[in-house]
C-alpha cells in the first residue's frame, strides 16, 4: 500500500535535474535515458517479479495460465522501505535483479536517478496505454520526459475522512468540512473522553499528503539544481495546525500499526482517521467490533467551499535494469495493471485501488460496504482522486527524508521540539544527504 509525482508545468525542469543527477552520480547517461530496444525475445521466456502485495500470486497465476510461452515467477518480500528497495539496489548493482519490481511513486525518482529502471516507452502498447490511467499517475512514471515511461501505474491512494458516524450522531457533532471545524470538534470530543484522531510520528508520507492537499511543495527545481522547501509557508501551516492540536492534547499519540492503535479505534477512543482508500481495509481488520458504525466523507478543507484532496500511497510495476526480456516484462506489467481479472484479484487480496479509470468502475468498487453502513465509499474516493493537485514533486532521497523527519516528529511528540522544527531539521539533513550523493542542490 502506499503516494504521485505529478509534474505539469515543471515537467521539463524536473527531467533536466533527474538527468543531471544521474550524470553526477555516475550511474546514468548524459541527458534523458533512451527508450529500451523492445523486441520480442523469441521462444519461451521466464520472468521474475518481486512484490509485497498479499495474494499477488493469484493475479500472476491468471497470467501464467493464459500465457504458457511467458511464465512469471513471483517472489514476495517486505514493503519497499522495509527492505525490498535495498534488495533491488543491491541486486541491480550485482546484475541479478528480478525482471520486474513493485516500486512506490515516491521511491521511483530514486530508481530513475540511479538508472535502475528501464525506459519501456517503445515496448508494444505501453505509450498507447496512457489514456487508460488517471492523468497524474502517468506523470509519476514518465517524469514529463519525452518518449519515456519508467513503470506502469498500479494503484493510487486518494485520501478522505473516515469517521465514526454513530459517535458523531450521538454527540450531536456535525461532520467537519473544514480544518477549522475539525479543530473545534477535537475540543468537543476530548471533553467526552476521546480523541478526534491519532497523530503518527512515523507516517511521514501521510503528513506529506496533508501538505499536498494544502498546495505545499517539498521539492522544486530550476533546471539545474534541486531545492528543498519542506519548511515553506504551506508546509509550515500544516505543521503549526497539528502542533496546536498536539500541544492541547486534542489528538492521540499512539504508535501506528500496533495492537494499541487498533484497540483505540476498536474501542471508540479515536473517532476519525484521515487516510487513503486502502485504509478501509485497515479499519475493518483492526477494529472489527465497530462494523456498520463507520462512514467516509471528503477531507476537511483549508477554506470553506474548496475541493482539494491529498494522496497517500500508490505503486507502479517497473522493469528493472538488467532484464534480458524488456518486451515480455513490459507486456506483463501492462496486463497486470489494466486487465479486469487481474485488478479484481489484487483488490480482493490486497484492497488496491486501481490507477486505471476503467478499473475504478469494476463491480468491486460499485457496491455499498456493510462495514461502512452500506455506503458506497469508493464514490468518495473516485471524486477525491480527481481533486489531487497534480503539481507535487517527490525528491530523489525520500527514504532518508522520511527517516530524518520521523526523528524530529518523535521529539515533537515528546515535547522537546515542534513539528516545524522537525521539518526544518529534515530539510537540512536532506540537503546534506543530496550533497553527499553529488546531487546538485541549493542550500
Amino acid at each position: 500500500m502506499s503516494p504521485r509525482i505529478a509534474i505539469r508545468a515543471g515537467a521539463l525542469v524536473v527531467l533536466t535535474a533527474l538527468a543531471l543527477t544521474a550524470c553526477s552520480t555516475g550511474t546514468g547517461t548524459s541527458g534523458a535515458t533512451a527508450a529500451a530496444a523492445c523486441a520480442p525475445s523469441g521462444g519461451n521466456v521466464n520472468l521474475t517479479f518481486t512484490s509485497w502485495l498479499p495474494g499477488i500470486d493469484k493475479a500472476v497465476k491468471i497470467w501464467n495460465d493464459k500465457n504458457p510461452d511467458i511464465q512469471v515467477a513471483v517472489q514476495t518480500g517486505p514493503n519497499g522501505n522495509g527492505g525490498t528497495y535495498k534488495n533491488f539496489f543491491n541486486q541491480i548493482q550485482a546484475g541479478n535483479a528480478p525482471d520486474l519490481g513493485q516500486i512506490e511513486y515516491d521511491a521511483l525518482p530514486n530508481f530513475r536517478v540511479q538508472d535502475g529502471v528501464v525506459n519501456i516507452a517503445d515496448c508494444a502498447g505501453v505509450s498507447d496505454a496512457k489514456s487508460q490511467f488517471v492523468d497524474w499517475t502517468w506523470n509519476q512514471v514518465s517524469f514529463g520526459e519525452t518518449n519515456a515511461v519508467y513503470a506502469v501505474p498500479q494503484d493510487i491512494g486518494p485520501e478522505a475522512l473516515y469517521y465514526r458516524a454513530d459517535l458523531f450522531k450521538a454527540a450531536g457533532i456535525p461532520i467537519p468540512t473544514t480544518w477549522e471545524e475539525y479543530a473545534a470538534d477535537a475540543v468537543k470530543i476530548r471533553a467526552l473522553g476521546g480523541y478526534i484522531t491519532n497523530f503518527s510520528q512515523s507516517d511521514i508520507n501521510a503528513f506529506a499528503g496533508l501538505v499536498w492537499q494544502n498546495g505545499g511543495q517539498w521539492f522544486n527545481n530550476d533546471g539545474s539544481n534541486w531545492s528543498v522547501t519542506m519548511d515553506a509557508a504551506k508546509s509550515d501551516e500544516v505543521a503549526s495546525y497539528w502542533q496546536g492540536l498536539l500541544t492541547k492534547d486534542l489528538v492521540g499519540k499512539v504508535a501506528p500499526w500496533t495492537d494499541e492503535w487498533n484497540a483505540a479505534y476498536d474501542k471508540g477512543t479515536m473517532w476519525t482517521w484521515v487516510s487513503a482508500v486502502w485504509g478501509a481495509n485497515t479499519i475493518s481488520s483492526g477494529a472489527p467490533s465497530t462494523a456498520g458504525k463507520w462512514a467516509v466523507a471528503p477531507m476537511p478543507q483549508w477554506k470553506a467551499g474548496d475541493n482539494a484532496a491529498g494522496n497517500w500511497g500508490g505503486s507502479s510495476t517497473a522493469v528493472l535494469k538488467g532484464s534480458k526480456h524488456p518486451y515480455e516484462a513490459a507486456k506483463f506489467a501492462l496486463w497486470l495493471n489494466t486487465d479486469a481479472d487481474a485488478l479484481t484479484a489484487m483488490n480482493a487480496s490486497a484492497n488496491i485501488y486501481p490507477a486505471t479509470t476503467a478499473g475504478q468502475k469494476l463491480p468491486a468498487f460499485s457496491a455499498g460496504l456493510p462495514f461502512y453502513g452500506g455506503q458506497k465509499i469508493y464514490d468518495v474516493f473516485a471524486t477525491a482522486a480527481a481533486q489531487v493537485n497534480p503539481d507535487f514533486t517527490w525528491g530523489p532521497t525520500m527514504t532518508q527524508t522520511y527517516t530524518d523527519v520521523a526523528d524530529g516528529f518523535s521529539k515533537a511528540l515528546a515535547g522537546s521540539a515542534t513539528l516545524s522544527d522537525a521539518l526544518k531539521a529534515g530539510q537540512d539533513k536532506t540537503i546534506a544527504a543530496m550533497k553527499a550523493a553529488s546531487i546538485p542542490v541549493k542550500g
